[in-house]
């Protein structure tokens, strides 16, 4: 019999075992299939940087055809909820309770300067306890302004036309949602979940069920057991990242502008990183519990709060920076933004897939070398 019909049939075995392992093991199933659906419907509609029916007081000191017309223009816009009031202490008091965001004061010559023809100001008072939703809160004001004044100009009424007029356009996130953003970043925290904490748990089993030492006086070689511990939560944790690009596109409406086979390929080098960095995890400690909570600090936090899915890093110290290009999810959460915002842009996958191709073959290189000393030392 050839090296290859032996190599066939020992991976045929070693396959056939874990895949029963799998199927017999309903946590992997929910851990590749079940939560990152969970995750997808708790993310995508439960966490949003958008602002929708935010409370606010426009405070009406002037009675005035401008003043209502500014006041019917935050009315109708599906950011705020209004109350209007002719109280300033009224507002106030609502801010205090917390049953109000924000105060838009307009005051009692508000009416007679815009017919003038003057620059008038409108007092804005926000709720700063949550500062980066005061900002927002802060643009949405301000834009309703620049509508309202680029209506009034329309219609002729602030006397000559300005002398440059600004014609804005968003690229790539036309409608501005922030879940066009988070979704396809999700799906590198997703990876990242099934990716480490699936393999991490592997051979780590493999030890405490006391199996590891029917699989060493097995004509198997170091490297038919790692590839037989890979293949299929790989194919697994495959499977989960289709089925959450699925939803993704057709729950979510987020659009992929990219080739599918580039998301396969690209997909493909990150959940083998993730995989191999699992792989070492579980054949340096042989205690599932200490691997699955080591592969959750040293491998999703860092995918949560060092791969630019929640922030961006650039306003980060620059030590985090430096840290963040240690994180493969840093460049998947790249590739995803851009294959699903802008398309193939290979300017900015190719580097990012280099990095990944490099980080999978050194985990898998220590993943490799760390079972082959347990195998030797056993």
């Amino acid at each position: 019999m050839t090296d290859s019909n032996l190599f066939f049939m020992r991976m045929r075995g070693i396959l056939r075992k874990e895949m029963l392992q799998i199927i017999r093991d309903p946590s992997s199933i929910a851990l590749a299939i079940v939560l990152p659906m969970a995750l997808l419907f708790i993310f995508g509609y439960g966490v949003t940087l958008d602002a929708e029916n935010v409370p606010i007081a426009v405070v009406m000191e002037d009675h005035g055809s401008s003043a209502r017309d500014l006041a019917a223009r935050f009315e109708l816009s599906s950011h705020f909820d209004v109350i209007r009031t002719n109280s300033m202490v009224d507002a106030i008091k609502m801010v205090d309770e917390r049953l109000i965001d924000g105060i838009v004061r307009i005051k009692e010559d508000f009416s007679s300067r815009v017919a003038l023809g003057e620059t008038v100001p409108v007092q804005v008072i926000l709720n700063g306890v949550d500062a980066n939703r005061a900002r927002l809160i802060q643009g949405y004001m301000a834009g309703v302004g620049e509508k309202w004044a680029a209506l009034r100009r329309d219609r002729g009424e602030d006397g000559a036309a300005p002398a440059v007029s600004i014609s804005q356009r968003i690229w790539f996130n036309e409608s501005a949602e922030s879940r066009n953003f988070m979704v396809p970043g999700l799906i590198t925290l997703i990876m990242t979940l099934i990716g480490i904490l699936l393999t991490a748990l592997v051979v780590a089993r493999e030890w405490e069920r006391g199996t590891m030492e029917a699989l060493l006086v097995t004509p198997l070689r170091r490297i038919d057991l790692l590839l037989g511990k890979i293949l299929p939560y790989y194919l697994l944790g495959m499977t989960g990242m289709a089925l959450s690009v699925v939803v993704a596109t057709t729950v979510f409406q987020v659009p992929l502008r990219g080739s599918v086979l580039t998301l396969l390929l690209l997909s493909s080098l990150f959940m083998l990183a993730s995989l191999g960095f699992g792989l070492f995890l579980s054949a340096a400690i042989r205690v599932q519990f200490v691997a699955a909570q080591i592969s959750v600090v040293a491998g999703f936090l860092p995918a949560l709060f060092l791969s630019g899915l929640l922030f961006d890093l650039g306003s980060t110290p620059l030590a985090i920076q430096v840290v963040s290009h240690l994180v493969p999810a840093r460049y998947f959460v790249a590739i995803s933004h851009t294959l699903f915002m802008a398309g193939d842009v290979w300017p900015i996958l190719l580097p990012n897939a280099l990095v990944l191709a490099f980080m999978a073959l050194v985990f898998i290189g220590l993943a490799f070398r760390k079972l082959s000393k347990r195998l030797e030392t056993s």
